[in-house]
């Protein structure tokens, strides 16, 4: 037990501790009553069904947490990590693919122990509350598909990252920020048209009242609609969304089937204005930006502890190597992300924001606005009082009562004249 394995051990007790104080704190906030704001709109049972929805998923992530620490610590101290490598070396594979299989088996690992635990929250739990509609079929198919992906996708940038950390030298870690931002850049601009259509079926908006509306709308905040397209998110779950995705020729707005089939034209177009806000207010590039300059420090830290043997030491690794060490580093670095995603997190409700104030202003309507979150709301069981901790720690989007306030401060400020 050295500095190094002190360090990681608080780390993750930290997070585990953190989260379940949290999640605790959370679960005690449901005792509050029907916000004013939903009365008329959630009935009494209704109420009661989308808290018990939330305490059954927050008393199942306490389940799934804690197991998964159970196994990372016994793997751990029991030595698994050097037993792994010692295994992989004796195949005599050359240090690009012995990496490789390393990680590989890891992560192939963690995909299998996690699986029962989706299982069941999307057969049992989802079902329970009447949202899912994946098929056995769609599930494996799903599975098998992100499998491939991640073989075909991240096993070429990995040894990439390898090789750089193994005979680059000094400038290793510039050579692997590189080709990682170049990574992130690219499947941005193929997700749209490549990778997200595996998944899901993208029908463009048909003709009618709904697309003349939008496409009357991006028109007037000069917006070049070109990619409006339906995603079929009922053969997965009854939830709604939708999502702004992509760049230049290839960015593209998907709503939810699910999300058309239950507003009406004004309320669509107030959420579609609100994914051109995150466009017009440039959120995704700032965001990738900030993306990229964090990966920079990260690789310039590898660097720096991948020549610590006490690193190695703390796994009980009889032979030090890139590869362990980027899993080793990984936990290491896990104090600095856990604070880094907490000032993410603001970012991004800030952003969440910026973008309802946008949709608000350029639609005149901000009322058409709160008309949809609050059925969104309702539609899927969302949590009306979340604890500020539980909200601090883990919520990229402000709670939807927080919203709605924002939205009505924006009528108070006369911003809309007969609105008022």
């Amino acid at each position: 037990m050295n500095t190094y394995a002190i360090v990681i051990l608080a780390a993750l007790l930290t997070d585990y501790i953190l989260n379940l104080t949290a999640g605790a704190l959370n679960l005690k906030s449901l005792k509050q009553g029907l916000p004013g704001e939903f009365e008329g709109i959630y009935d009494k049972k209704e109420y009661q069904r989308s808290q018990s929805y939330t305490r059954e998923r927050t008393r199942f992530g306490f389940l799934a947490s804690t197991i998964s620490l159970g196994l990372i610590l016994a793997f751990w101290f029991s030595g698994g990590f050097n037993y792994l490598d010692q295994l992989v070396r004796a195949w005599d594979l050359g240090t690009i693919a012995t990496g490789l299989f390393y990680i590989g088996i890891l992560m192939l690992a963690q995909s299998l122990l996690s699986l029962p635990f989706s299982l069941y929250s999307t057969f049992v739990m989802e079902e329970k509350y009447g949202f899912n509609k994946t098929t056995v079929s769609t599930f494996t198919a799903d599975l098998a598909k992100g499998l491939l992906l991640s073989a075909l996708l991240g096993l070429p940038l990995l040894a990439g990252i390898i090789w750089f950390f193994e005979f680059a030298g000094m400038y290793a870690w510039i050579y692997a920020w590189g080709a990682a931002a170049l990574f992130i850049l690219a499947i941005q601009f193929i997700a749209p048209t490549w990778i997200m259509p595996l998944f899901n079926k993208f029908s463009p908006l048909e003709d009618g009242d709904l697309k003349e509306a939008i496409m009357n709308y991006a028109q007037s905040v000069n917006f070049p609609l070109q990619g409006l397209y339906v995603m079929d998110g009922s053969k997965r779950s009854t939830k709604s969304n939708a999502f702004f995705t992509g760049f230049g020729k290839n960015k593209r707005i998907a709503l939810f089937d699910t999300l058309t089939e239950k507003h009406p034209v004004p309320e669509l177009v107030a959420v579609l204005a609100h994914e051109i806000g995150h466009y017009k207010k440039k959120h995704i590039q700032k965001s990738m930006m900030i993306s990229v300059i964090h990966m920079g420090v990260m690789f310039a830290l590898l660097q720096f502890f991948l020549t610590s043997q006490g690193l190695y030491e703390a796994f009980f690794m009889e032979e030090a190597s890139v590869y362990a060490g980027l899993i080793f580093f990984g936990m290491l670095y896990a104090p600095v992300e856990m604070i880094l995603s907490i000032f993410m997190q603001l970012f991004s409700r800030k952003n969440e924001y910026e973008a309802d104030r946008f949709a608000a202003e350029t639609t005149g309507e901000p009322e058409q606005m709160v008309k949809a979150l609050k059925k969104l709301s309702v539609d899927n069981l969302s949590n009306l009082t979340p604890h500020p901790v539980f909200v601090f720690l883990n919520y990229s989007h402000p709670p939807v009562m927080d919203r709605i306030a924002a939205l009505r401060k924006l009528r108070s400020e006369d911003l809309f004249g007969s609105e008022k």
